[in-house]
């Protein structure tokens, strides 16, 4: 079992930053790979970025690429996502996961947060 908490989300003006952490415990040697996913209202959750749990090796979605950043502490059991120049459509609530293993990038995630808020205000 590995359990996933996020948090570090609030409410940002638009062009700012934020960075959202995302404590991992549990088997986390069985972890292939930390995936963060965003849903809007009234939208379904999608795919933002994904690390390599033991190499830090990233992917990210075209709409957040050059912007968002992703990195895992391993020693601390800590994945950060840290956005930058924040648009008003990035808001949402944030996701972490973890993926067991499987294909780059992972399409299944067996872990998942409770999700933080991120607002960006226009």
């Amino acid at each position: 079992q590995v359990q996933l908490v996020e948090s570090g989300g609030g409410l940002v003006q638009a062009g700012g930053s934020l960075t959202l952490s995302c404590a991992v415990s549990g088997r986390t040697s069985s972890i292939y790979a930390m995936g963060w996913y965003r849903q809007a209202p009234g939208k379904e959750r999608e795919f933002v970025g994904v690390v390599t749990w033991t190499t830090g090796f990233t992917y990210y979605t075209d709409s957040v690429r050059g912007r968002f950043i992703i990195s895992r502490d391993n020693a601390k059991n800590m994945v950060s996502l840290h956005a930058n120049s924040l648009k008003f459509e990035d808001t949402g609530v944030y996701y972490c996961a973890a993926s067991l293993g499987g294909s780059w990038p992972p399409l299944k995630y067996e872990y998942w947060g409770q999700g933080t808020q991120v607002t960006v205000s226009s």
